[in-house]
């Protein structure tokens, strides 16, 4: 089976290695990574199991694809150091602001460039990984990598377009996500409830939530409305919600990101 070398291995990458190690879809010796903070690196390598590099170069040579995984704007440095060294070879790339483009304006047609957004919760196979459309992966290997990140979660494919948009929804997300389950375990600590047990029941209804929305297809609104009877407690809560712009603030925290990512 090909070697795959991490270039970089932060919060993102740490999660990405896990998985893949994890699921058993890439064998632990064949995961390598390299980061400029060895210590770092050689403990990650000990609760993950990858093998850890010392020599980006020697790394880049023993790597079949490689994972750009780095800060986005040490991007160009490492390409320059170990260009020479990826003639043949597959780079995904998990670093946002970067697509197929800005590589290949890089490295030309030598090197074989994916780019994909990947979220967090694919440490535990629950992941959102985005592929960009445009890339110069032959189908069978897009495939291969579908199949290889689909270990780790839910794999969809955009155009480039819209990868800024798509990364704000689920890269972002699952920050809003965790305000939102502390909110509501705060509320059951402020009524006596323990914050462990809190988290435990907000997490669950959050997770149940979602599921019941993928497995029945429904549109959340109808969900919503099963649970509201007339002149209930739910509708109640969800009547508070829209006084207080409950929507609004959502999608302004989205308005906030991709106004950002416009000025820059």
């Amino acid at each position: 089976m090909e070697k795959i070398g991490f270039i970089g291995m932060g919060n993102m990458a740490t999660a990405i290695a896990r998985g893949f190690i994890k699921s058993g879809s890439v064998p632990k010796e064949n995961v390598r990574a390299f980061a400029p903070n060895q210590t770092k690196l050689a403990e990650n390598a000990k609760n993950i199991g990858f093998t850890p590099c010392g020599d980006i170069i020697e790394m880049v040579k023993d790597c079949d694809t490689l994972i750009m995984a780095c800060k986005p704007y040490q991007i160009r440095d490492v390409l320059a150091q170990i260009q020479g060294e990826l003639t043949g070879k597959a780079l995904i790339s998990i670093a946002a602001g970067w697509v197929f483009d800005t590589y290949h304006d890089m490295l030309g047609d030598k090197v074989k460039i994916l780019c994909i957004m990947p979220n967090t919760p694919a440490m535990v196979g629950q992941g959102v990984i985005l592929f960009e459309q445009k890339t110069s992966f032959t189908d069978k290997e897009i495939e291969t990598a579908r199949a290889l990140f689909g270990t780790l979660g839910l794999v969809e494919t955009l155009p480039t377009s819209l990868m800024g948009i798509g990364g704000a929804i689920s890269g972002c997300g699952p920050a809003f996500m965790d305000v939102i389950m502390e909110a509501y375990a705060d509320a059951a600590v402020k009524y006596g409830i323990s914050r462990d047990l809190a988290y435990r029941l907000v997490s669950q209804t959050m997770l149940g939530s979602a599921r019941l929305q993928q497995v029945t297809g429904s549109h959340p609104g109808v969900l919503k409305d099963a649970v509201c009877s007339p002149n209930g407690t739910t509708i109640r809560g969800v009547d508070t919600l829209e006084k207080n712009g409950v929507r609004g603030s959502l999608i302004s925290s989205i308005d906030a990101i991709m106004d950002y990512k416009l000025k820059k």
